[in-house]
């Protein structure tokens, strides 16, 4: 329940519209609703703007189903990220308009597509082997009621393709870097834009990348002052941050 709807039920209740029963049947699973394995928190979306989401990796199909029938139940968007096949297929029988992205693992059930966000936020990889950070990057952003403006295979051993898009990139509000490899692209972003960027360090890259974490110490050794970091492929956190900070 949002802060919107629980302000709408309450002045349904002072306006006699709404009697105190149904009211109270309403809030009945506030703060959480206990499932027994989860308990599933209808609170966030009252504190954070934002319902919970579910992440597939670790759970089973049946327990990916419980709570994804308990969020369903309220008239929120649904988002469940490292989600597999048999995931998307459970949720699709609970709500046919269902989608599912098998690039990133993302299933989304987007019934809310208002646009909280005051700006743009770019969302941008270095290459396309860091397609799959970016994608669950996008998805999560548009979910939480963002534009997003997608700019794919512009790393630095081409720069001449990150020149080309300056324009775009000072459009946006917040920007998401996606890279593997060396980790350079932020840097190079930060520098060209005056908004906040979140770096995401990939998984991607050969030996000595040891499976982002080289990435992920170049950006934290970053000289552009407006870059921060998330964890390896999180692309769904950095595109939660960048949801706050587009929201302010």
């Amino acid at each position: 329940m949002t802060i919107e709807q629980l302000e709408g039920l309450l002045e349904q209740v002072r306006d006699g519209r709404t009697d105190i029963e149904t009211a109270v049947n309403a809030l009945r699973d506030l703060p959480f609703e206990d499932l027994g394995f989860a308990k599933v928190d209808h609170h966030r979306a009252l504190r954070h703007g934002t319902p919970e989401v579910i992440l597939g990796k670790g759970k089973s199909a049946d327990q990916v189903e419980r709570i994804a029938a308990a969020l369903l139940a309220k008239p929120h968007n649904l988002l469940v990220t490292r989600a597999t096949e048999e995931m998307a297929e459970r949720i699709a029988s609970l709500a046919p308009e269902s989608e599912f992205f098998p690039t990133s693992g993302v299933v989304r059930v987007w019934r809310d597509r208002t646009r909280y966000g005051k700006g743009k936020i770019a969302a941008i990889c270095a290459g396309t082997s860091d397609l799959p950070v970016l994608e669950e990057a996008h998805l999560t952003a548009e979910v939480l009621g963002n534009e997003v403006e997608t700019i794919c295979d512009v790393g630095v051993a081409g720069i001449h393709r990150l020149l080309h898009q300056r324009k775009r990139l000072l459009e946006a509000r917040v920007a998401i870097v996606c890279a593997g490899m060396e980790g350079a692209l932020p840097s190079v972003v930060g520098g060209m834009v005056s908004c906040p960027v979140i770096a995401v360090p990939t998984s991607v890259g050969y030996g000595a990348s040891f499976n982002g974490l080289a990435a992920l110490l170049g950006m934290l050794n970053s000289c552009a002052s407006n870059v921060t970091v998330v964890n390896i492929d999180n692309g769904f956190g950095a595109a939660y941050v960048a949801s706050l900070i587009n929201r302010l």
